[in-house]
Formats: structure tokens, sequence, C-alpha cells
């Protein structure tokens, strides 16, 4: 499968038209429909771009594996081993963080994963009984 066949099925597969796509990664329509025809191709910082928008590993919207998630990225499933690592990268930063970064951080996430769950419980509430 090559690139634009690969770009035109993570957008229909997200529900986009190619104007929704466009305007996140600031380009003309006619170039994403150029790409998306395999008339054309995404230059390498495009490529990275178009990549994150759909979430998926450069390596896969390029056609070199078809696994659409970079494995060697993967994060633990468990927190408390991803923060204990000696370096976390966050939104393309590192960090070194210590054991005082470690609790503010758990700390976070166990108010932020409460909220989820209140928010949660009430969608729940609201959607009718049969």
């Amino acid at each position: 499968m090559k690139i634009g066949d690969r770009m035109k099925k993570l957008r229909e597969e997200k529900g986009s038209m190619q104007q929704d796509v466009c305007n996140a990664l600031d380009i003309e329509q006619s170039t994403l429909a150029n790409y998306e025809n395999n008339r054309r191709v995404p230059k390498t910082d495009i490529l990275i771009e178009i990549a994150n928008y759909y979430g998926v590993s450069l390596d896969y919207l390029v056609g070199r594996t078809d696994d659409r998630f970079d494995s060697s990225k993967r994060r633990p499933k468990d927190l408390n081993k991803f923060l204990q690592q000696s370096e976390i990268i966050f939104d393309g930063d590192t960090y070194n963080l210590t054991d005082e970064d470690r609790d503010l951080v758990m700390k976070s996430l166990e108010v932020a994963f409460l909220a989820a769950k209140r928010a949660n419980k009430r969608k729940k509430g609201d959607t009718p009984t049969k």
C-alpha cells in the first residue's frame, strides 16, 4: 500500500473530511488530494506532522510496517514502572524526575483519574434505562 493510500484510509477511519485534515496541518486541499491520490509524496516534515495527526508511526505511514504504532516507544502499562525510568519523555521534552517530582506526578494523576471516574459515573447515570 502506498503512502497516499494509507493517508486516505486513516482519514476515512477517523471520519474526517479532507478540509478537516488540511486545516489541522495547514496545507491546501489540492496538496492533500495529490498526496492521497499518490501524485505527490509529502516532504519529511509534513510526513511527521501527518503521522502525529493520525497517531501512527512514521514507519507505518510510509509502508515499512503494518504495525501502526512504534513498538519501541510503547509505554509500560504500570505508571509506577513508567515513572521509575531514569528519563521520561513527555510532549517531546526529556525529564529526569526527582523523587519529589514523581510523587507530585502521581498525586496529579490520582486527581485526574478520580475526576475521570466521576465523569464516567455521571455519563452512565445520564443515559436512560429501558
